[in-house]
């Protein structure tokens, strides 16, 4: 069984259980299948897995023969065909709508000040441009450190599990048994899939990482992967902390005559038509309602605008007062 690190939010979105053709009395099948959704959720290829049910659509409409058909269609694909599975991309999620919805709300939290402030357009576009870019750097390098810190840190752990396997096997199989009790199995039944997937020392080892200390291995090329994360990451930020400041240099150039209101009111609209397709999107990923989705990443995103036009509109008006009095 191929082992892959995937992303805490991919984990919590992918579906497991017992196949259902499963009898009851296969313990050892049952516990590595198991072990095989918790330590390796692979995903076939596009033109696979388009001919099946999707295993989530089946579990959220409670449809066990689609879930069936699912199961027993990839068993079928992969027994006729010796064509290697990929991972699933869905640990770039994370880095895109986080970095997406952080960029966007900095962004406009600069526009909503500088408008609350009475600041012209060209301030507002040195200030949003050169802080977002600033900003999506930032994040980026961060998100690439500390996904390679992690990393680095889960090997570590892993390294110490292999020599405490190599110089106390016993006493790690014993830990794993008793975990297993702990989940509901009975001793005789525990010892028995334990001592059997035992045999198995790096399987064994990454079983362990997974269910006594719950971290997951990452892959060989794991610096290239908390990379990559950082370049999307970055991108996202960029992008989409971008948007809110199109308005300041697309509508003077094509309508000089409208004032700096309608250049506020076009960020705002701009800003809530992505912040509302942003919370869309995560609905997909999240087993919610798309409407409900949006609206909520709607609501979030205006309280923090809101906050952001209050405090440069009293802010201005402390340092005009300043200004009078002096």
């Amino acid at each position: 069984i191929g082992l892959s690190f995937r992303p805490w939010i991919w984990l919590w979105l992918e579906t497991t259980g017992t196949p259902p053709h499963l009898s009851e009395n296969t313990t050892i099948v049952k516990s590595v299948w198991i072990v095989y959704n918790t330590l390796s959720p692979l995903k076939m290829s596009n033109e696979e897995s388009a001919l099946l049910p999707s295993a989530r659509e089946a579990y959220v409409d409670a449809n066990v023969q689609a879930s069936r058909a699912y199961h027993d269609g990839k068993h079928d694909l992969t027994a006729n065909k010796e064509e290697t599975w990929h991972q699933s991309e869905g640990g770039f999620l994370k880095p895109i709508i986080f970095g997406g919805l952080d960029g966007i709300l900095t962004s406009f939290a600069i526009v909503a000040g500088s408008a609350g402030g009475g600041l012209s357009p060209e301030v507002v576009l040195v200030l949003g441009f050169s802080n977002i870019f600033a900003d999506a750097l930032s994040m980026g390098v961060g998100e690439f450190l500390s996904s390679k810190a992690t990393n680095e840190w889960i090997l570590s752990e892993r390294k110490r599990e292999e020599w405490e396997m190599e110089n106390y096997p016993e006493g790690e199989i014993q830990e794993m048994i008793d975990i297993y009790k702990e989940k509901g199995m009975e001793h005789e039944d525990a010892k028995l899939v334990i001592e059997t997937m035992a045999k198995y020392k790096d399987f064994f080892v990454d079983l362990m990482m997974a269910q006594e200390l719950e971290l997951q291995v990452p892959d060989e090329d794991h610096v290239e992967e908390s990379m990559r994360e950082g370049v999307v990451m970055f991108l996202s930020f960029a992008t989409f902390g971008a948007m809110p400041l199109l308005g300041y240099v697309i509508i003077p150039a094509s309508f000089p005559e409208l004032g700096n209101d309608t250049l506020f009111i076009s960020a705002c609209i701009v800003t809530g038509l992505v912040l509302f397709l942003l919370g869309s999107v995560k609905s997909k990923f999240a087993n919610m309602n798309w409407f409900t989705s949006g609206l909520e990443t709607l609501l979030l995103g205006g309280c923090c605008a809101t906050v952001a036009f209050t405090i440069g509109y009293y802010i201005n008006g402390l340092v005009g007062d300043a200004d009078v009095d002096l």
